[in-house]
């Protein structure tokens, strides 16, 4: 079978991905009382509906978050991830 006719997708794996507040994090809000909540929010979604993120969400004491993402590599993820507000991605630590 001829694989590069186009018919099979693109090769993606499965990182987990944390990511960690930004500078301007204020510890005594509540995350949707945050500055720029609406367009964090906003931007997360559109990555959920590109089915770039699969999973997602705050561990431990909220401070940090964990995503499951499907990309082809890690300059994927930094490159899709350098535009969320408020926040820092750590792709120091993904894991296939």
């Amino acid at each position: 079978m001829d694989v590069s006719s186009g018919q099979y997708a693109p090769v993606v794996a499965n990182f987990a991905v944390r990511l960690v507040h930004g500078p301007g994090w204020d510890p005594l809000r509540p995350i949707r009382d945050q500055d720029g909540w609406d367009e964090h929010a906003a931007f997360m979604d559109g990555l959920v509906d590109d089915g770039f993120v699969i999973l997602g969400g705050p561990v431990g004491d909220g401070e940090q978050t964990l995503h499951v993402v499907q990309a082809a590599d890690e300059k994927e993820i930094e490159a899709r991830l350098a535009g969320i507000p408020g926040l820092q991605p750590d792709c120091s630590g993904s894991a296939r």
